[in-house]
């Protein structure tokens, strides 16, 4: 049974002053690579959660085989964006991957990596490490779903990853992440 894909795009890009979602990298917008890289690498459903720019993020994904939801309470963070894509979630999954869209260096290779664990019979969370800390994408087991849904604030699943039952995968090139437009500027491109 595929694994789902959360995609969460529902942010107002307040530091970087313009949609995030849309900014192009390599002729490609961000929202569109990251649903597709998920999509590549084997995850399906992929639903994008989006919000402020609900409608320039849905033109960004073309013509991609994803499934959008609405999270109209974005403005609480993506505690509240992961519970609206979890409320679309396939029954049953077992499983989901999180990922979000400002992370430039994503590949197919390391989201099959997390996909691989999983199949591997780990019944625990995976998640990405980068600059030392434990973050998305990850994937997370049917059995934390109801953390996933308990969630609130801007702080995501990253309280979720800090406990001993965590495994994890290398992924460097996830710190490179867009959040100013320094940050975007100063991203290596090809």
């Amino acid at each position: 049974m595929p694994v789902p894909a959360i995609l969460l795009a529902a942010g107002a890009s307040r530091r970087l002053g313009t949609p995030k979602q849309v900014l192009l990298w390599e002729g490609e917008t961000l929202l569109h690579r990251a649903a597709r890289v998920a999509l590549e690498a084997g995850f399906s459903p992929v639903i994008v959660v989006v919000g402020a720019a609900a409608e320039v993020s849905r033109q960004a994904l073309g013509s991609l085989e994803v499934q959008v939801v609405s999270n109209p309470e974005w403005e609480e963070g993506m505690g509240a964006s992961i519970r609206a894509g979890m409320g679309a979630l396939p029954q049953p999954a077992e499983a989901v991957l999180l990922l979000v869209c400002d992370q430039p260096a994503l590949s197919v290779e390391h989201l099959q990596a997390l996909l691989h664990l999983h199949e591997e019979g780990q019944a625990r969370v995976i998640a990405s490490v980068y600059s030392g800390v434990r973050g998305v994408p990850a994937l997370v087991p049917r059995s934390w779903f109801a953390k996933l849904q308990a969630l609130s604030g801007d702080k995501g699943a990253r309280g979720l990853l800090l406990g001993p039952a965590v495994s994890e995968v290398l992924f460097p090139e996830g710190a490179l992440d867009v959040d100013t437009p320094l940050d975007f500027e100063s991203f290596p491109k090809k």
